[in-house]
């Protein structure tokens, strides 16, 4: 049986005077892909490098054979991009910034991340599973120290633990198990900047409603501007995808 994908991107700047957010969709015959980045403001040049990690993923992609393979390679190879360029403007302490990807060949989906970007995968209108970020509140969700709820408001949420453009001894990115393409019917990937101004429960209220996925987005992107008004709100980023039965 053939899915059919279909998908929409939301990139807003917030209360800020730059963007440090990149997204892109791509397309290679059956296979598609996406991947979004949010540069860490608070380090320098941010921008510059988020938008230097998607511009890899995207150049491998389109020369990608099997999807199985993709994400490993596309994490490595943006990691020595960034820091070959964090050397040559001699910005190795600058330059940092989160990813998460989803690829699909019709028969599974891969996710990868690192950092606190965000992918969910939903089914039936519920929740089916998320990345785990790589920051202290979330450590300390894991732990039992605090609640997972709490993670949204915790006071060191902005504390990341892993990104690329810091120096690995060892792969820091994290790849979920492959998940067939019949237990999902949508994903979500988004910055930190857009899921923690809209709880779960809303995503899957707005996405039982939508009918298409750039419904589904604009809506839970009305969330985000109104739980965000008042606010210094941060760049806030997302892809939807839909993924359907023919």
């Amino acid at each position: 049986m053939k899915s059919v994908i279909t998908f929409a991107e939301y990139s807003d700047p917030g209360g800020r005077p730059v963007n440090e957010d990149s997204i892109c969709s791509f397309v290679n015959g059956q296979n598609h892909g996406f991947v979004l980045c949010d540069g860490l403001g608070g380090m320098g040049m941010g921008d510059q490098a988020s938008r230097l990690v998607v511009q890899v993923f995207q150049n491998m992609f389109m020369k990608a054979g099997k999807m199985s393979h993709f994400l490993p390679e596309a994490f490595q190879a943006a990691q020595d991009v960034l820091t070959a360029e964090q050397k040559h403007l001699h910005a190795e302490e600058r330059m940092k910034t989160t990813a998460v990807a989803m690829v699909t060949d019709q028969k599974k989906l891969y996710v990868g991340h690192i950092g606190d970007s965000r992918a969910y995968l939903f089914k039936d209108n519920k929740v089916l599973w998320r990345t785990l970020d790589h920051s202290i509140p979330q450590m300390l969700a894991l732990t039992g120290e605090i609640q997972e709820s709490e993670i949204r408001n915790h006071k060191n949420r902005s504390i990341i633990l892993r990104t690329m453009g810091i120096t690995w001894d060892e792969p820091m990115y994290e790849l979920a198990k492959p998940v067939s393409v019949s237990k999902c019917d949508a994903v979500l990937l988004c910055s930190d900047g857009f899921w923690e101004l809209i709880e779960d429960e809303d995503m899957c209220v707005l996405l039982s409603q939508a009918r298409s996925p750039r419904e589904w987005l604009d809506e839970m992107a009305s969330v985000v501007k109104r739980n965000g008004a008042g606010r210094d709100m941060d760049n806030n980023s997302a892809i939807a995808v839909w993924i359907a039965k023919e």
